[in-house]
C-alpha cells in the first residue's frame, strides 16, 4: 500500500500523529491492538479526560535526561493544546492545579475529534491488530501483526511507535515498545509502575485499614519532591493524588514524610488554645482540623485524652512529630494494574530531541509513554503525548 508511514497504536500520540500528518497530506495507518482507538484516553479523568495542564512545562516530567523535552515543548505548546481542541469544539475548564477537563464534554468527545479528523482525512485505523515484529527490508519497514489468527504484514517507508507502556494490562498495553527496542540494541531506563497506589502490610496494616475511606489533606515529602493534595485510606494502603505524585519518586525500602496539618504548626496552635482554653482536650483540637474517625485512630499515638494543660514536653514533641513528621514505609506499590503511567522506558539519549527519531534506526520513531518520560499526576503526560505525536508528524 503506498502510505507515508505506519503507526502503531492508536492512543493519545499515535492519533494526534495521525492527525498532523493529514494535515500535511501524508497518508498513514495506525494499527491498534484493541476493538476502538483511544482505550486509555476514554478511561482517563473518570472519562472525563484531563487533557493538560496549564502550567505544564518541562519541570514536571522525570526522565535521566531532564533536558530531553524542550524540544518538543517548543515546537507544540500548551496553548497549541488548547486551541487544537476549541477549533474542534472542546473548551477547557480549570479543574484544580491548572488541570484542564471538557467542558461539558468527556473522553469520548476528544476520541471522536481525532477519529472524525482521520476518516475525514482517509486516515485509516485498523484495530484489533496485534502487532509481532518491525524488520527493515530492501523496500522499507515491514510490520508484522496478527490479526484473529491470520499472520500479515504491511510496508512502509517510516514507522512510528507509539503502543504505550506497561500499564493497565486490561486496556491491551503490551510491551511491545521495549521489547522491540531492546531487540535492536536500544538502552531501556529501568521501568516501574508510576502515578501508582501504595500498599502497606505488616504490623502496621491493620491501622491504614480501619481507616480505608478517609481523605486528609496533606503535604507528602521524600528527599527529592513534595506535594500537597489529598491522600486517601484503603484497605491495602494510601492511594489519592499526593500518593501518586510521591509514587513516581519513591523506591522500594525508602520511608517518606507525611505532614498531616500543613501550612499549620500545631504547637503552635495548642499553645494558643491554652491561652484561651487549657481545659481543652487534644482529641477536641484535633477534631476541628479531621474527620472524628482520624482523629480517634491517631489515639494509636498520642494521648487524646489529656487536656492541652496538661501536655509535657514530651508529649509535645511527639505531637509535632506525629503530625508534621508522620513516617511512612510502603511495603510496595499496587503494580501496572493500577498505575497510570510507566516511569523509565526507552532512554532519551537513543532518539533525536528535535525529531524523534531513532539515532540508531532512520526511519524508526518512538512517541508518548514507551520512552522515559514521566509526568506528574494532572495532564501532564496528556501533553507530552499531543506534543510527541505533532514533532513526528513533521518529520514522518
Amino acid at each position: 500500500m503506498n502510505v507515508d508511514a505506519i503507526i502503531i497504536g492508536a492512543g493519545a500520540c499515535g492519533l494526534m500523529c495521525a492527525v498532523q500528518a493529514g494535515f500535511l497530506g501524508k497518508k498513514v495507518i495506525v494499527l491498534e491492538k484493541n476493538s476502538k482507538p483511544g482505550a486509555k484516553i476514554l478511561i482517563s479523568g473518570g472519562g472525563r479526560c484531563n487533557y493538560t495542564n496549564q502550567f505544564a512545562t518541562t519541570e514536571q516530567f522525570i526522565s535521566a535526561n531532564p533536558h530531553f523535552l524542550k524540544s518538543s515543548f517548543n515546537q507544540w505548546t500548551v496553548d497549541d493544546t488548547i486551541s487544537f481542541f476549541e477549533t474542534y469544539g472542546i473548551v477547557g475548564g480549570e479543574k484544580t492545579l491548572g488541570q484542564l477537563f471538557p467542558v461539558d464534554k468527556n473522553a469520548k468527545d476528544i476520541v471522536a475529534v481525532f477519529t472524525s479528523l482521520c476518516e475525514e482525512m482517509e486516515q485509516e485505523i485498523w484495530c484489533n491488530i496485534d502487532v509481532k515484529d518491525i524488520e527493515q527490508t530492501s523496500e522499507g519497514f515491514k510490520v508484522s501483526y496478527v490479526l484473529g489468527e491470520k499472520t500479515k504484514s504491511i510496508i512502509a517507508p517510516k514507522v512510528v511507535v507509539a503502543s504505550g507502556g506497561l500499564p493497565i494490562p486490561k486496556m491491551g498495553a503490551t510491551d511491545f515498545a521495549l521489547r522491540f527496542a531492546r531487540n535492536n540494541g536500544l538502552n531501556i531506563i529501568e521501568t516501574a509502575p508510576a502515578l501508582v497506589p501504595l500498599t502497606i502490610t505488616g504490623k502496621d496494616e491493620d491501622w491504614y485499614a480501619q481507616l480505608s475511606g478517609n481523605s486528609v489533606f496533606c503535604e507528602v515529602s521524600n528527599d527529592e519532591m513534595s506535594f500537597e493534595e489529598n491522600i486517601l485510606f484503603t484497605h491495602w494502603g494510601l492511594s489519592g493524588p499526593a500518593i501518586l505524585q510521591i509514587s513516581s519518586y519513591w523506591r522500594r525500602g525508602e520511608v517518606f514524610n507525611i505532614n498531616l496539618l500543613p501550612n499549620q504548626n500545631i504547637i503552635e496552635l495548642i499553645e494558643e488554645e491554652r491561652k484561651t482554653n487549657g481545659k481543652t482536650l487534644l482529641s477536641t483540637l484535633l477534631n476541628r482540623f479531621y474527620a472524628k474517625k482520624f482523629t480517634d485512630a491517631l489515639g494509636k499515638f498520642l494521648p487524646l485524652t489529656k487536656t492541652v494543660a496538661d501536655l509535657s514536653k514530651s508529649e509535645m514533641e511527639l505531637i509535632f512529630k506525629t503530625i508534621h513528621e508522620f513516617k511512612v514505609k510502603p511495603a510496595g506499590d499496587k503494580g501496572y494494574d493500577k498505575a497510570e503511567v510507566m516511569r523509565g522506558g526507552i532512554d532519551t539519549n537513543e532518539i533525536s530531541s528535535k525529531t524523534l527519531e531513532c539515532k540508531k534506526i532512520p526511519g524508526l520513531y518512538f512517541g508518548g509513554e514507551c520512552m522515559d518520560v514521566t509526568g506528574w499526576l494532572g495532564g501532564y503526560n496528556f501533553q507530552w503525548a499531543w506534543a510527541s505525536g505533532f514533532v513526528i508528524a513533521q518529520n514522518i
